[in-house]
C-alpha cells in the first residue's frame, strides 16, 4: 500500500509548520518479539541512554520524543505499515532503528516519498543505502567485516567452508568472504545457506565436519541463534577435528558470551565493536551502561550503532537549532564525523551515506574470569563498504 499524495502532502505541510516546534519526534522501529527479540532492547537502551546523557546539550527548549514500535522480527509488511503510521499519523521528523534487512528495504520507499530521514542503526546488507536518498547508516555492512576476514584468513588457512543464513546479510557475508579468501589463494570446499528460522544446525554441522575444511566461516543473526550454532559446533566435535570457527562479530556477540561458555574460547572474528575494548570512549560507554542497567549488563554492537546513530541525530538538531529541514539534515549526515565513538573514529561516506569505521581482529578470551572479545589487531582504521567500492570499478 502506497501513502496517498494527500497524506504525504499533509504530513509535509504539518512537518513544515512544526519546524519551529521544540519537540523532535523520532520514530524508532525495532524488534521486541519474534526471532532474536532480545536484541531490540539493546538498541533502545542505547538510544535512551544517549538522550539522558546529552539532552542538556540541545538548543534551549528542544526536547526529544521517542515513538517506539515493534516490527515483530523479520517482517517487512509489518515494518512498512509501522513506518507509514509513524510518518502520516505520528508526524515523526526522523525514522530510526531497524534490525532486519527485509524491514529496512520495505521502509526505504516511504522515507523517499515522505522525505523523512531514516537512520539505520543495525541492518547490514550493503545495498540498503542505495534504495533511498534519505537513508544513512551508522551500523555496518557485512562486507566491511567479512571481506577483511577473508583476506586475513587466506594467510592462515588453505581451505574453508561457509555457512550463512539465507537472507541478504548472509548472502553478502558469503560473497565477501569467498571473494577475498579465494583472491588470497584459499579454496572454498563447500557452502551452505540455512533457513533464517529454526534450521537443523546438527545436520549442517555434520556436513561441514565431513568436508574437513581448515576453517568454518559462519554468519548468522546475532543473539540466541549464535549460541545455538556455537553449542552445535562443539557437540559435533568440529573443534576437536581441527576445524577453526571464524566469522564476523555476530557469532560472538558480547551479551551472549556468558551463555556460550568455554566453547567460544579461541573463536576468531572480525568486527568493528567489542565491549571489552580499552578505548577511553568505550570504557566510558560501558561504565555508563552498567550504571544505568546493572553491573552484569554489557552493551553489544547493536548498542554501539544505536548510540552513534543518536550522536548523528543530535548533531543535526544542534546545527539546525532544533528546526529540522530534511534536506539540510541529510547534508549534515553525509559529512558527519565522530572521533569519540566507542568503536573508534567513524564518519559517514558522503557518496554512499554509509559508515566508514575501523575493523578489528578479535579473539574470545577470558578476562577477569569472564569471556570477552579481545581486540588483537586493527586490520584497518577506516574501512569503507567494500561492495560499494567494487561497484565503482565496474
Amino acid at each position: 500500500m502506497r501513502i496517498s499524495r494527500v497524506a504525504v502532502g499533509a504530513a509535509l505541510a504539518l512537518a513544515s509548520s512544526l519546524a519551529c516546534a521544540q519537540t523532535i519526534k523520532i520514530g524508532f522501529i525495532s524488534s521486541y518479539s519474534g526471532l532474536n527479540a532480545n536484541l531490540g532492547p539493546y538498541m533502545e537502551r542505547a538510544v535512551r541512554l544517549y538522550i539522558k546523557q546529552h539532552e542538556k546539550d540541545l538548543p534551549p527548549g528542544v526536547k526529544i520524543e521517542l515513538v517506539i514500535r515493534d516490527d515483530t522480527g523479520p517482517n517487512p509488511d509489518k515494518a512498512k505499515q509501522l513506518a507509514q503510521e509513524l510518518v502520516v499519523r505520528d508526524r515523526v521528523n526522523i525514522l530510526a532503528g531497524v534490525i532486519w534487512t527485509p524491514n529496512a528495504m520495505s521502509i526505504a520507499p516511504i522515507a523517499t516519498e515522505a522525505k523523512v530521514p531514516f537512520v539505520i542503526m543495525n541492518a547490514g546488507t550493503a545495498v540498503i543505502t542505495t534504495r533511498s536518498p534519505y537513508i544513512v547508516r551508522t551500523s555496518f555492512t557485512l562486507w566491511q567485516s567479512t571481506y577483511p576476514l577473508g583476506q586475513w584468513a587466506a594467510t592462515k588457512f588453505k581451505t574453508a567452508y561457509t555457512l550463512v543464513s539465507d537472507f541478504g546479510p548472509g548472502h553478502d557475508s558469503e560473497d565477501a568472504f569467498t571473494k577475498s579468501f579465494t583472491e588470497g589463494g584459499g579454496k572454498i570446499v563447500g557452502s551452505v545457506r540455512v533457513p533464517l528460522q529454526n534450521p537443523d544446525w546438527a545436520a549442517y554441522m555434520q556436513r561441514v565436519k565431513d568436508a574437513k575444511p581448515d576453517a568454518l566461516m559462519v554468519f548468522i543473526p546475532a543473539g540466541k541463534t549464535a549460541t545455538a550454532v556455537m553449542k552445535n559446533y562443539s557437540d559435533l566435535g568440529l573443534d576437536k577435528a581441527g576445524i577453526k570457527l571464524i566469522g564476523p562479530g555476530d557469532i560472538t556477540t558480547d551479551e551472549e558470551l556468558p551463555n556460550m561458555g568455554d566453547v567460544a574460547l579461541g573463536v576468531l572474528t572480525v568486527h568493528h565493536y567489542s565491549a571489552a575494548a580499552d578505548r577511553p570512549a568505550n570504557k566510558a560507554f560501558v561504565a555508563a551502561w552498567k550504571k544505568e542497567y546493572g553491573a552484569n549488563e554489557v552493551p553489544n554492537f547493536l548498542s554501539a550503532g544505536s548510540w552513534d546513530g543518536m550522536a548523528l541525530i543530535f548533531d543535526a538538531i544542534k546545527q539546525q537549532k532544533g528546526k529540522l529541514d530534511p534536506e539540510k539534515t541529510m547534508e549534515i549526515f553525509k559529512h558527519w564525523k565522530f572521533a569519540n565513538s566507542p568503536r573508534g573514529p567513524i564518519s559517514i561516506d558522503p557518496e554512499t551515506r554509509d559508515i566508514i569505521q575501523p575493523e578489528y581482529l578479535r579473539e574470545v578470551r577470558k578476562v577477569g574470569g569472564q569471556l570477552a572479545n579481545v581486540e588483537i589487531e586493527t586490520l584497518s582504521p577506516a574501512v569503507k563498504d567494500p561492495w560499494k567500492e567494487l561497484q565503482k570499478k565496474k
